[in-house]
């Protein structure tokens, strides 16, 4: 007998329900509202992804209990991309000062990037995706990506103040930003 209809015969389930995901959204609000932040630079979209991360998430999809909380910022993500859209955006970059918000001068540093090049850093570095992944869910090539991380990570050094040659960046810039 598989798994699938032993555990259906048990009347248990490892996905997750609806209430695992508005526990995961409630519990790591913050976590999932700044990842909105992080993407979008403003405010009002961060919000707007919020909502829709949730909304998203508690559909129905047929999601394993353990990978919940990957899911709803995989969902946040997307609705970002979708926004945005960076792989076609200017190079338009917010003003964090409007943000009014009270945020680490560090991560304002991030805000300021283009959309393309935040995207790839958040996603990469703070998110821990690998820049296929990112390629696929920004809809270009592996190597825009990686050029995009590039320039975002030059412009966070710059703006730390650490100096970069030969295209390395030190390792305490990498732990600057994620700290």
């Amino acid at each position: 007998m598989s798994q699938a209809t032993q555990i259906s015969k048990n009347g248990s389930t490892d996905y997750a329900t609806v209430d695992d995901f508005r526990r995961i959204f409630s519990e790591k609000m913050n976590d999932l509202y700044l990842l909105a932040l992080l993407l979008t630079a403003d405010t009002r979209k961060a919000e707007q992804c919020f909502v829709a991360g949730i909304g998203n998430s508690i559909k129905g999809n047929r999601v394993f209990r353990e990978w919940a909380y990957s899911w709803a910022q995989r969902t946040v993500i997307q609705q970002a991309i979708r926004m945005i859209k960076p792989e076609r955006a200017g190079h338009t970059i917010p003003d964090p000062e409007t943000l009014r918000l009270e945020i680490d001068p560090r991560l304002k540093e991030i805000l300021k990037l283009d959309p393309l090049e935040r995207f790839a850093f958040v996603m990469s570095v703070l998110e821990g995706y690998s820049y296929q992944d990112c390629s696929i869910l920004l809809g270009c090539s592996r190597q825009t990506v990686v050029g995009a991380l590039a320039r975002a990570l030059d412009h966070l050094a710059k703006a730390a103040g650490i100096g970069v040659m030969h295209g390395e960046v030190p390792q305490t810039t990498c732990e600057l930003v994620s700290n």
